[in-house]
């Protein structure tokens, strides 16, 4: 009786909090998340010519077949490689059971990078991964990937974050690219087939001397040389390498390319900003180990972050952005049909995916009123400057700041959810039902990670997830209101 009041007591002195600055709180709740091997389920779209092997129990297969099963039919580049009792216990060669695996691949799909996903399994075991991958990169003639992207310290889009942080090791170094360009110039083209091995295609990419002359430019210019990092679908990457372009910014390569042999050049000199707030370990490899600049940008969601994201990048160039202002004006006009449904209602995020912050921006920019920010993970300094913005939009638009809580502990928010009764709750699937038989809205926090929300073009998909249960609501009251009479 005494720790249920106790509980109480907490929720509501903690909801009666306002400030006007930002408030951190952690909480010592576990990773209420998806598995981040889930990271695969996007990555074998985006990379089209990679193949990767999770390597774990049974117990991650089945999380595979019920997650991912669905794309079975679109004949999904993934496999798992199961760990057994025996394997367990080291009494297999777990190097001779990964080479027959990884021949079967290269015989079935042969693709240009198999990525290994290693799992909690793998961890708690010591499977020396790291160890392996080379000496079998020699023999099969296949380049191997190691990432670790295990449920024991990740949250499920922290496995992205992972793989990126180990392709960013492959990515070829902007030293030698610009070196083997000049001697190939030199020597006309008997150095293309030494080029090509370095960071291109198998299919020939110049054709003559002037479009030699252009790449050869672009290389030798590192002060223009920009680098988005994050996976992206394909059309909406290409929606913000327009943007950026419409103010003279050309993106020089994304990491992750498309394809493996299209890598982008790395290193100093080279300026790298990303598209999403949960990829802190990319950022940190690619200022420490391939000395990239690091822009500290808002992240593109939202027409006021995408706005802010390419005045950043503008900034650093030296470039006076043009026409943003108006472009942003005429998104907001055409969202105004949402922003009608959702203006003075209120929201709370449990956290689960790491887009809490952007998201919370935003929706208050709607003159949405959000109460809690709970969130898996967050680095500070990769989101500083989408913490500012978050700040600067709180007294835009003259409502509290709103508490972030890292690693919450689920039982002590329903305490407050209970005690603040908000319009919506943007949570995990696991709380989605309980919540909602106790008269709780609520939204899958998962569907604004396979959503596309990047971008000016993209905020209507953002509002369109968020009012859906706000609008069916509606929609049933109407009807209860109709059956009545």
């Amino acid at each position: 009786m005494f720790s249920l009041m106790s509980l109480e007591l907490k929720a509501k002195n903690v909801s009666t909090k306002k400030s006007n600055n930002l408030v951190f709180e952690c909480e010592t709740g576990n990773y209420h998340t998806f598995c981040p091997i889930s990271c695969v389920s996007w990555l074998y779209q985006k990379i089209e010519d990679s193949f990767f092997l999770v390597i774990g129990t049974k117990t991650c297969g089945y999380f595979l077949q019920n997650a991912l099963g669905v794309m079975i039919f679109a004949e999904p580049r993934y496999a798992m490689a199961e760990l057994e009792e025996s394997d367990i216990s080291a009494q297999l060669n777990d190097y001779k059971e990964l080479k027959r695996l990884c021949l079967q691949i290269k015989q079935d799909r042969n693709p240009s990078v198999i990525v290994w996903i290693g799992t909690c399994t793998t961890e708690i075991i010591k499977m020396d991964l790291e160890g392996m991958a080379p000496r079998l990169e020699v023999e099969i003639g296949i380049p191997i990937v190691v990432a670790r992207a295990n449920g024991l310290d990740y949250a499920f889009t922290q496995g992205e974050d992972t793989v990126l942080a180990a392709m960013a090791q492959r990515c070829p170094d902007l030293e030698k690219k610009t070196e083997l360009l000049t001697n190939s110039s030199k020597e006309g083209g008997d150095g293309f087939d030494s080029l090509n091995t370095w960071i291109l295609p198998k299919k020939e990419q110049f054709n003559t001397d002037s479009n030699l002359a252009v790449e050869q430019n672009k290389v030798l210019r590192p002060e223009h040389n920009l680098v988005l990092f994050g996976s992206l679908p394909t059309t909406v990457a290409s929606q913000l390498t327009v943007e950026l372009k419409r103010q003279n910014i050309n993106v020089s390569g994304w990491l992750p390319s498309q394809r493996y042999s299209d890598l982008p050049s790395l290193g100093e000199g080279v300026y790298v900003c990303g598209i999403n707030p949960f990829l802190s370990r990319t950022a940190t490899t690619l200022m420490r180990r391939r000395k990239c600049k690091l822009i500290g940008a808002p992240f593109p969601i939202g027409p006021d972050g995408t706005r802010a994201w390419i005045e950043k990048i503008c900034s650093v160039f030296e470039i006076t952005p043009q026409g943003l202002e108006e472009r942003e004006k005429k998104i907001w006009e055409t969202l105004e049909d949402y922003l009608k449904l959702i203006r003075g209602k209120s929201v709370f995020f449990m956290g689960d995916n790491l887009l809490e912050i952007s998201l919370a921006r935003f929706l208050i920019r709607c003159g949405m009123i959000v109460y809690e920010i709970g969130i898996p993970y967050m680095d500070k300094r990769f989101q500083a400057a989408e913490l500012a913005l978050l700040e600067k939009t709180c007294h835009d638009m003259n409502v509290p700041i709103p508490r972030i809580v890292e690693k919450p502990d689920n039982y002590y928010q329903i305490q407050r959810i209970r005690e603040l009764q908000p319009d919506l709750a943007i949570t995990g699937m696991a709380h989605a039902n309980p919540l909602e038989a106790r008269g709780i809205t609520t939204k899958w926090s998962v569907e604004f990670t396979f959503a596309q929300i990047h971008g000016f073009t993209n905020a209507r998909d953002i509002l369109e997830l968020v009012t859906r249960p706000l609008r069916r609501n509606q929609n049933i009251s109407s009807s209860g209101e109709v059956y009545a009479k």
